[in-house]
């Protein structure tokens, strides 16, 4: 069985790059975030603003990083045993 195996890793590096922005995006939304807590000017509005908008990033950056991996692994794994049967059928004649 001959299978192409460049889609599956294409799907596999856009899930890659779409990881990556994910960092990126999350590194420029934590750049507004104040580790201080600014509760007479009204601050604190805008930092639960941003630590909510932080969790939320967080939460789909975890997701995305155990689905890109969790995928990488299986079409990875599966291209090595295609290739071990392959290369054990045509050696065994």
């Amino acid at each position: 069985m001959n299978i192409d195996f460049r889609p599956f890793f294409g799907i596999g590096i856009v899930l890659a790059a779409i990881v990556i922005v994910m960092i990126v995006y999350r590194q420029l939304v934590a750049r507004k975030e104040d580790d201080t807590l600014h509760v007479l000017d009204g601050g604190a509005v805008q930092q639960a603003v941003v630590g909510h908008k932080l969790e939320a990033i967080d939460k789909w950056g975890k997701t995305l990083t155990v689905i890109t991996l969790v995928y990488l692994l299986v079409v990875g794994a599966t291209y090595v045993y295609l290739q071990f049967v392959h290369a054990s059928t045509t050696t065994g004649v």
